[in-house]
């Protein structure tokens, strides 16, 4: 005796014919669904990409109007910063390292490690802001 596979087994059952129609409805839903889910699949570099890139421009937006016009990094034991850069750089220098790693999760095959790495980049904005509003 010939083992029948799934598909063979469910060719042989007769439905009625409402079933069958529904049957087919159901076969075109998914084909349609499993296309949408291929392009977010092929795009999911852009749609991670949208939050990351709205928070850095806010928060580029927001250091550009709150942060003093010379920007001071590492803060040393005396209380003076070793560096001092404009605002403008200060600003900049974030999205910059956001748009680099937005740009390797756009071109890597492995698209979290890139953006999880971006996500933290938004951290540099708040720190640069702390510690040249509230310094020591």
């Amino acid at each position: 005796m010939k083992k029948l596979s799934i598909k063979e087994k469910m060719n042989q059952i007769e439905l009625p014919s409402w079933m069958e129609k529904t049957w087919v409805v159901l076969k075109k839903i998914g084909r349609v669904l499993a296309g949408i889910g291929k392009w977010i699949f092929h795009l999911r570099g852009f749609f991670m990409a949208i939050p990351v890139v709205l928070a850095a421009l806010t928060l580029a937006t927001r250091n550009m109007a709150r942060l003093p016009e010379e920007v001071g990094i590492n803060l040393l034991a005396n209380g003076q910063y070793e560096y001092l850069v404009s605002r403008g750089l200060a600003v900049l220098a974030p999205l910059v390292v956001t748009g680099v790693c937005l740009i390797m999760m756009l071109l890597s095959r492995r698209t979290i490690y890139p953006w999880i790495i971006s996500i933290f980049s938004l951290i540099l904005p708040w720190v640069i802001y702390i510690t040249n509003v509230f310094p020591a």
